[in-house]
């Protein structure tokens, strides 16, 4: 009797779990397979605290749409937050600059929920304690950041995050990671901004963004 295969394997990794999708079977059989391991034969090693969550595709060509349905499945899990999802056959397609695409978008990113953007994004509204935003560009937010934001996903240490209130649980820009709840900006009214400099996350007002970004969108 011939083995079954699964569709869906997950493995913990030192800095989470690695989520491990096939890649030669029907998109829809994937998804069925992720959503009952979640929700049934995975719901106790699941739970708990903060878990990230790195997925990968295989040899799988995804459109935008079908990598959102696996983020909205995995990020329904409020403890599992997506870190990345990556693709061999991405790699061998050409990647805009994180610069050269700033999408916008309108909503509140509240607890337990991940925002995913590839290259950059201007998000008109908050992100509330709880909530993540990731993008592979710069994150800029017209609005209160008390959550987690991760900019220059893929390693952009050039990459920024900007918003009009600054107070994260914690900030991340390429493999840079800071979170020292005391200093989060000045207490007054400036939006302000995160950026690397010297191996190190720093925080300033953002009329000195041209300082860091001289052509900055």
């Amino acid at each position: 009797m011939a083995a079954v295969k699964h569709r869906v394997t997950i493995k913990g990794v030192k800095d989470g779990l690695l989520f491990l999708l096939d890649d030669d079977c029907p998109f829809g059989e994937l998804l069925e397979e992720l959503k009952h391991k979640l929700e049934k034969t995975h719901n106790k090693i699941l739970t708990g605290p903060i878990i990230h969550v790195y997925v990968k595709l295989g040899k799988r060509k995804t459109a935008p749409e079908e990598k959102d349905a696996i983020r909205e499945i995995i990020a329904s899990r409020g403890n599992l937050l997506i870190q990345a999802i990556e693709s061999e056959a991405d790699a061998l397609e050409p990647k805009l600059p994180s610069q050269g695409d700033l999408q916008i978008v309108k909503t509140i990113v509240r607890s337990g929920q991940v925002l995913h953007i590839e290259g950059s994004v201007m998000l008109l509204g908050d992100v509330n304690p709880g909530g993540t935003i990731t993008a592979t560009g710069n994150i800029y937010i017209m609005g209160s950041l008390r959550g987690m934001a991760h900019a220059g996903l893929e390693g952009d240490e050039k990459a920024i995050i900007a918003a009009s209130h600054l107070r994260p649980t914690q900030l991340r820009i390429a493999g840079v990671i800071s979170r020292p709840p005391d200093e989060w900006g000045t207490g007054e009214a400036f939006m302000e901004f995160a950026y690397i400099r010297s191996g190190a996350m720093e925080i300033d007002k953002v009329q000195h963004l041209h300082r860091i970004i001289p052509d900055a969108q």
